[in-house]
Formats: C-alpha cells, structure tokens, sequence
C-alpha cells in the first residue's frame, strides 16, 4: 500500500509536470495570492524548505511536514506586503496531533489592500466613498505518518476574493508525501502538488447593467441584464523538494534545502536555502529563488516581483518544563520595484 501510495502520487504529479513551465501561459490564471508564504520561517528561505518544513507552516509547502507535530502548534504571522503599497497580509495556524501518528491543521490568512476610493464612469474622480479589496484563504489539513519513513498529507482550502460588490469563490486541493531517510534520519525527500481545483468566477451587482427600454406609445420599462465574467484557473504547481542535515556538534545543526517547482501559469523556478540553529534556541536562515529561463534575458524575462535573495532569524525560548517553546520570527525578501517584503510572526510550540 505505501509503495502504491508514493508510485500513484509521483505518477500523477509527473503527468502535471509535463504539461507546466509554459512562459505562454503567465498571468493567465487567477487567485495569485495562493502562490504567497504568508509564514515568516519558512518565506526567509525563498519557499525552498518544502522537505523540512514541519508543524502548522508546512500547510503552504507540503502538508505532509504537519503530520511532525508534536502536541499543538500556533502560529502567528504578519507581512509588510512590497512595501510602500500598503497591502497587508495576516495569518494565523493552528495544529494538533490527533493519535499515534496523525495531526490535524487549520489556517487562516487574509490580504488586504486598504482603502480604495469608489469610482464610476460619470464619477473618475471618486468622492462617493471607498471600499476595502480582500482575498481570503482558509486550509483545513490532515497529514499522517505511514511509517517512520514516509508521511503524507491533503489540505482543503476555501477562497474568497472580494472586491467592493463584486466577489469570487472557490475550493482548492493541495497533497503532499515526504520521505526520510538516513541512519539518523538526516535526509529528506519531498514532492506535493498544490492549488488544484475548478476554475473560479466572479459574480455581482457590480456586474450588473440597468437600463431603460422603451415599450413603444410613449412607455418604456427598466430592465436589469446580468453580464457573466470569464473563468479563470487557479495557480496550479509542483513542488520537489530535498533537505539534509548536518549537525556539526550536539547544539549546532546546519540545513540544507533545495526545490524546484514547476507552475502552470508562469515559469518554472529553483530555490536553495540554509538553516543554521543554535540549541533550537537561534536559528539564522537565508536562501535564493529564481525563475528558470530568465538568466539569458536578463531583467526584461522575469515574471515575477522577486528578484531572489531572501533572509531572517528566529529566537525561541522554553515556556515550561515540557518543552514549550516560544519563538519570534522574521523574514526579508527582496523585490524590484517596490522595497521588499517584512514579515513578522509568532510560533508557539506546546
């Protein structure tokens, strides 16, 4: 059944391989915001930690990572979104173990994009009021252990993106395995496939039209015509990641990570990360993202906002006699334009 389950999964993830990296397709799908980190940890090494990611984070890497919860897992997270244009995005994660083997995980995060003022054909210059542009995901998780080898896990994930009086919503899968090896268990594969779901539309009264008809004899009626938007497809990918750990001394443990994730809708990409942690008590991390193809263009071939590099550190602090922990994070990604992306969090291990 396990070999089953990894041959079936690693099948079905290399036929979506195949048909993904197409540049032709960039910027035709839709709910983008997927395709945020919204974790301070695991964004400070350029989303490359999909093999290494553990607790409630590993529900936007690889869900199989959450079945390593030891008790209960709360995150706390808040991102300074390309900085300068006020979007902000909020998240919040909580995990618990559920048996001898299994963890249950749920997550919570919003974008918002502040204030906006409200305009109309016969009113550009606005004055009516604003509205406040939101996108919401919430993840419900469940990740197992089949072995001490290999683990995996499926989130479902409910979307709304809303703005003003007109909305969207939908559903999306995300499935994950990972497998460890080594003899002290130091070596770590990892492969998910997320964002997978129907296509999404956007329905309103912000996509409705009135106007007058005349009836004939001097009469006329006032009709309401709905106009349907097009569908759009989510940002579907795959991720396949590796991590290794070295510990140099008993208190001193370096990892590395590397990815490569193939996307539907825009270019391939490949991340490395490292990890350096002192006595779990402080951990220095950084890594380095890049779309495939972009190096021959230059600057003119890339897709995305983030040029690479990315940094941060966290500094944890027991909280009991049980092993709680208490950690404050952060993160730093570069972009052009705009002056990059802060994140700040709260992880709270019991």
């Amino acid at each position: 059944m396990k070999r089953l389950l990894i041959i079936t999964s690693l099948a079905t993830m290399i036929v979506f391989v195949a048909k993904a990296g197409n540049p032709d397709r960039v910027g035709s799908a839709g709910a983008s915001h997927l395709l945020v980190n919204p974790w301070a940890r695991s964004a400070g090494l350029a989303n490359s930690a999909m093999a290494s990611v553990n607790g409630v984070e590993a529900c936007f890497l690889n869900v199989a990572g959450l079945a390593f919860t030891k008790k209960t897992d709360l995150v706390f997270s808040s991102s300074n979104y390309l900085a300068g244009t006020g979007i902000k995005i909020n998240a919040v994660g909580f995990g618990q173990k559920v048996g001898e083997s299994g963890a249950f995980g749920l997550t919570v995060v919003n974008m918002n994009f502040g204030d906006l003022a409200i305009t109309k054909t016969d009113l550009p210059e606005g004055g009516i009021g604003t509205f406040s542009p939101s996108y919401t995901n919430i993840g419900i998780s469940y990740a197992k252990g089949f072995s001490n080898s290999i683990y995996g896990g499926i989130t479902m994930r409910v979307i709304s993106e809303a703005i003003y009086n007109v909305r969207a919503q939908g559903v999306a899968f995300d499935a994950g395995i990972r497998y460890v090896t080594g003899e002290k268990e130091n070596v770590r594969f990892g492969i998910t496939l997320r964002n997978v779901g129907p296509p999404m539309r956007y329905r309103g009264d912000g996509l409705s039209t009135t106007a007058t008809v005349s009836t004939g004899s001097a009469g006329s009626t006032t009709l309401t015509m709905d106009q349907r938007s097009e569908k759009y497809e989510l940002p579907s990918l795959v991720n396949v990641g590796f991590a290794y750990d070295y510990n140099f001394t008993e208190t001193l443990k370096l990892t590395g990570n590397a990815q490569f994730t193939s996307n539907s809708f825009s270019r391939d990409q490949m991340g490395l990360g490292l990890d350096l942690a002192f006595r779990e008590r402080f951990i220095l991390r950084g890594g380095y993202m890049w779309d495939v193809g972009t190096t021959s263009e230059g600057n003119d071939g890339r897709t995305s906002v983030f040029t690479g590099p990315t940094g941060g550190l966290t500094v944890q602090v027991p909280a009991g006699t049980k092993g709680s922990m208490i950690g404050l994070d952060y993160s730093y990604r570069v972009t052009n334009p705009f002056a990059g992306v802060h994140s700040l969090g709260v992880h709270i291990t019991l």
